[in-house]
């Protein structure tokens, strides 16, 4: 039995697809595989997120952006990104400094399922099809 070129590679995509998230998660406890897939979750806008950022000197609330977010803390710039989905395509981004007196935390509002055996891929065809321009 032989197996065709396209045939092998169709089976070592499936075992990337297979091990590469296994790799990259690093994941070996129950707790570590439910925090990957919970944060995975959460930056795919999949859970209702609210980030306070708030002085540590006053203790006072300076800000608060609840909605399906995402969030990127930059330490070159000491900067947080929160991204924002306000509609089926529609974002908003905001961008807010952080210094040694202002910090921030993000809470999960509501608990989501996140199974500690199963892994999801998600491809995006903008990031595997490149774009053309026809003219």
């Amino acid at each position: 039995m032989s197996i065709s070129r396209k045939e092998l590679s169709v089976l070592l995509m499936g075992l990337l697809l297979i091990v590469v998230p296994l790799i990259a998660c690093g994941c070996s406890t129950d707790a570590d595989v439910a925090s990957y897939n919970l944060a995975k979750q959460a930056e795919d806008f999949q859970l209702n997120r609210r980030v306070v950022f708030y002085n540590g000197i006053t203790g006072e609330y300076m800000l608060t952006i609840v909605g399906r977010l995402s969030i990127e803390a930059d330490g070159t710039d000491k900067q947080l990104e929160v991204t924002v989905k306000t509609g089926p395509k529609e974002f908003k981004k905001h961008t807010l400094g952080l210094s040694d007196n202002v910090t921030y935390f993000c809470e999960q509002l509501a608990p989501a399922k996140a199974s500690v055996y199963m892994y999801t891929v998600t491809f995006k065809p903008s990031t595997i099809i490149p774009s053309i321009d026809l003219q």
